[in-house]
């Protein structure tokens, strides 16, 4: 582990490297130096070995380096909603989650906070940190964060640079989130549960089904199952799309998934031996998305 490189005038921590002066909130993310938060509660959503009975202490954070068109959490992501607090205040929400109750301390879209968040983690917790990011992550800002991170939870959204610049305008996507992925894993090993089955240390890999894209799925199955030995990650297939945001502009992400869609990941994802989880279609609608309020900033 190395110091997080950080200059606030000139930010390369996420991999579009873009050199904005955060202390002016410009740059690919639009976010200022502090920490810019929309939502702090349990949340009871994530998968089961995360959320548990109580929920996991979710911190979504606004803005985003990668900006996906369907994104369903846009008005943050990418309308930027939030609060701006100093990292004391992100640390005592941190303290006031592990209070409630929750599993884990869940740091949703983290990238382009990461080196608030290594401040904030100075003193550990009493429960996991998880880093919930959408795997467009650099190497070198993961591995200064290594011993304060337990679980790694990213997406690996495209494995084809013709979607990621489509869609994220990030042809660079594929080789930037497997070379993460792999050194989350490098970091925590294999998964690790307590008596109760929650995750306490490892890596849960995502992907969102997307309209029109099952091959991808397969492509994003298939490297995870060639690239790490079993039961050393968790793979979760999600089938919660909704078209959101830009969507519509983006035929075939303008329409819900087919049912055939999902059974054929499905049975891939079963076929493949993968150790993990599957999402039903009851996880499909707007009532699924958190309000982003400023509960508990």
């Amino acid at each position: 582990m190395g110091p997080l490189t950080y200059d606030p005038t000139h930010c390369t921590l996420c991999p579009r490297r873009c050199g904005g002066d955060r202390t002016q909130a410009k740059g690919r993310c639009r976010m200022p130096d502090r920490p810019v938060v929309a939502r702090a509660a349990l949340h009871h959503w994530e998968e089961p070995p995360l959320s548990g009975t109580r929920g996991a202490g979710t911190v979504f954070f606004s803005g985003c380096s990668l900006g996906c068109v369907f994104c369903q959490n846009d008005s943050i992501s990418q309308g930027d909603f939030g609060r701006e607090i100093p990292v004391e205040r992100l640390r005592e929400i941190f303290r006031e989650l592990v209070a409630q109750g929750a599993h884990n301390i869940d740091l949703v879209n983290p990238t382009h906070y990461a080196h608030a968040i290594a401040q904030a983690l100075e003193a550990p917790l009493p429960v996991p940190v998880v880093w919930n990011s959408g795997g467009y992550d650099r190497v070198e800002t993961l591995r200064a964060l290594e011993g304060k991170i337990d679980i790694y939870l990213p997406d690996y959204k495209y494995p084809d640079a013709a979607g990621a610049k489509a869609y994220a305008g990030a042809a660079d996507y594929p080789e930037v989130a497997q070379a993460a992925i792999r050194e989350m894993v490098r970091q925590t090993g294999p998964c690790v549960f307590d008596g109760a089955g929650l995750l306490r240390r490892g890596v849960v890999i995502r992907h969102l089904l997307l309209p029109g894209r099952l091959a991808q799925a397969k492509e994003v199955m298939d490297w995870v199952a060639g690239t790490f030995p079993p039961n050393t990650v968790l793979f979760s297939l999600m089938s919660q799309y909704t078209p959101w945001g830009r969507a519509k502009e983006f035929p075939p992400l303008d329409r819900p998934l087919r049912r055939s869609e999902v059974r054929g990941a499905e049975a891939y994802f079963a076929n493949l031996g993968l150790a993990g989880f599957t999402q039903g279609v009851e996880a499909v609608g707007a009532e699924y998305i958190p309000a982003f309020d400023l509960t508990g900033v």
